[in-house]
């Protein structure tokens, strides 16, 4: 897929997916904008990927900050054609009744309050622009109910549905909007978990194992792509087949 001249903004872009998003779209032509809290290890990628990318400190969960990185991204690049809303947390282990409520609170902050605070940012570039591409990554635990995730799994479903609010929505702006749903990848973020990308490592999934942070990028270069016009409202699942259905076992026959 062609990124040629198209400017995206990536959140959560220092590592793990969204570093491997950042370094696709400027693979494919694109230029990036990453931003991240962990300020030094973005501006780490962006250095690696040369004139095609910057970087600057982004809290996904502030206003100001979103409003201060769209404008430098104008600023440096002359236009905002795409925003990836990657940046993200996890609280998993106990269950949703359990859950203290500022953990509850803090991953909505994160997970929810985040990506509407991008996309709202980000429109009126996008308008400026003539339109433009939205893909908010969700989870496969917004596609299907996960154990021990409640405030992620609430956050993720709710990525998904608001994703399809804004693509009626701005539709008749020329910008699209959809989500993408990673399953289990090795990222920092689920390394502590103890996966591994070894075959039959991961045997809920069809392919048996689990995903690389690459192995994402293809899709949500698709999306922001011109090839995906006339894609709006979707949602992409890029799960190894985790949420088809269930693995056959010998004791099924």
């Amino acid at each position: 897929m062609d990124l040629q001249d198209k400017v995206v903004i990536v959140s959560g872009g220092a590592r793990g997916l969204g570093e491997a998003f950042a370094r696709a779209i400027v693979a494919a032509g694109g230029k990036v904008m990453i931003g991240d809290l962990l300020t030094d290890e973005a501006a780490a990628v962006a250095a690696d990927l040369g004139e095609a990318a910057r970087s600057m400190h982004l809290d996904v969960t502030d206003a100001d900050s979103w409003e201060q990185i769209v404008a430098a991204t104008e600023s440096a690049f002359g236009a905002v054609n795409g925003l990836v809303n990657n940046a993200g947390t996890v609280a998993t282990g106990v269950k949703l009744v359990d859950e203290p409520l500022e953990v509850f609170q803090r991953v909505v902050q994160i997970n929810l309050v985040g990506v509407f605070l991008g996309m709202k940012s980000v429109t009126p570039a996008l308008r400026r622009a003539g339109g433009g591409s939205i893909v908010n990554i969700s989870s496969a635990a917004g596609l299907t109910g996960l154990m021990l995730t409640g405030s992620y799994g609430a956050t993720k479903w709710g990525v998904r549905g608001m994703s399809k609010v804004a693509a009626i929505e701005m539709a008749p702006e020329k910008i699209r909007v959809n989500s993408v749903h990673p399953g289990m990848v090795l990222t920092p973020m689920t390394a502590p978990t103890g996966i591994s990308l070894d075959e039959g490592g991961f045997p809920d999934a069809p392919f048996g194992r689990v995903g690389k942070p690459e192995e994402l990028a293809g899709a949500v270069v698709y999306l922001l792509s011109d090839a995906a016009s006339y894609t709006t409202g979707a949602e992409l699942a890029v799960d190894g087949g985790w949420t088809t259905g269930p693995v056959v076992t010998d004791r099924m026959g």
